[in-house]
């Protein structure tokens, strides 16, 4: 009998498509086993009437796979990487990562829906991210000049967003384009909205946005098979915003963006955005040496003074 691993995941659409990206890649390194995907409803995927800052912030999301780990009814659990706190649960961590996917954040609208040129009032934006809230405010004013925004919250699966856009609840709703990738919905739904990718200079992604995690025991065999499908790249890549995000000491409850590009000599190039206390502040650094860069960013970021 072939060993069964044993994978949680959420139940929506998405989650469940990037974990088969997960299994898929476990298949390929090791075709000997078999796997089973255990989906689970987190306290996130319950709450849909509140903004996740009301209730718990990002762990919302992980707490019922963390305690299933821990109590060895699952072996590995396949995340989101910015839905991930900075702190694990103990005996926990990150053991692997897929190849990043798209990072960029995405304005959906309806392809039929002529507000964007046409209208007088204000642009509905759905949106639960209090980063793009900050920076699609920002770039409103050069985007769609003489026209004010309104962010409102939105929650839910990127099928029920897109549900609410449908029924004319937004005029627009921003989603991560990984997630419309992974869903092949400009495949599925061809014609139906029109799209508005923001580069990552225009809107600073939320760290780890576009990686998938494989959150695992420390020192476990199953640990160390995922491990086998580690991309180096996008592991560095996430290790680096981690570590801005840790040392601001930002969860859901600030804005916040942070994204690291790692070119062929190794450099690594970070751009952050943080709101703090109603102070806005950009900044950018760039690095070889893991830890300096992404400790002078948070620096300046926090306002601080910093040797260059």
């Amino acid at each position: 009998m072939k060993r069964t691993i044993r994978i949680g995941t959420r139940e929506s659409d998405l989650s469940v498509a990037q974990t088969m990206l997960v299994v898929e890649a476990l298949r390929e390194c090791h075709p000997d086993l078999e796997y089973k995907l255990v989906p689970r409803r987190t306290l996130g995927d319950k709450i849909l009437d509140q903004p996740l800052v009301a209730f718990g912030g990002k762990g919302v999301f992980i707490v019922e796979f963390e305690q299933a780990l821990l109590q060895g009814e699952i072996d590995l659990a396949v995340h989101s990487a910015k839905d991930l706190p900075t702190e694990l649960a103990e005996g926990l961590e990150i053991v692997s990562v897929l190849p990043r996917g798209d990072v960029r954040d995405v304005l959906v609208s309806m392809e039929d829906n002529q507000c964007w040129s046409e209208g007088q009032g204000p642009l509905r934006i759905g949106t639960s991210s209090l980063r793009r809230k900050l920076q699609i405010e920002s770039l409103g004013a050069f985007l769609w000049p003489g026209r004010s925004l309104v962010c409102e919250n939105l929650r839910g699966n990127v099928l029920t967003r897109l549900e609410k856009l449908e029924q004319g609840r937004y005029d627009g709703i921003i989603l991560a384009g990984a997630g419309l990738e992974r869903l092949k919905l400009q495949e599925t739904r061809k014609g139906r909205y029109r799209y508005r990718y923001f580069s990552p200079e225009e809107m600073i992604p939320a760290g780890g946005q576009g990686i998938l995690a494989v959150e695992g025991r420390k020192d476990d065999p199953c640990s160390r098979l995922a491990a086998a499908v580690c991309d180096q790249t996008a592991l560095k890549q996430l290790e680096s915003e981690r570590l801005v995000l840790k040392l601001l000491s930002a969860g859901c409850h600030q804005p916040v963006g942070v994204y690291c590009q790692i070119n062929e000599d190794g450099e690594r190039f970070l751009r952050g955005i943080y709101e703090r206390e109603g102070r806005i502040r950009q900044a950018q650094t760039r690095g070889f040496s893991f830890q300096d860069p992404e400790r002078r960013l948070a620096a300046s970021l926090l306002g601080n003074e910093v040797d260059r």
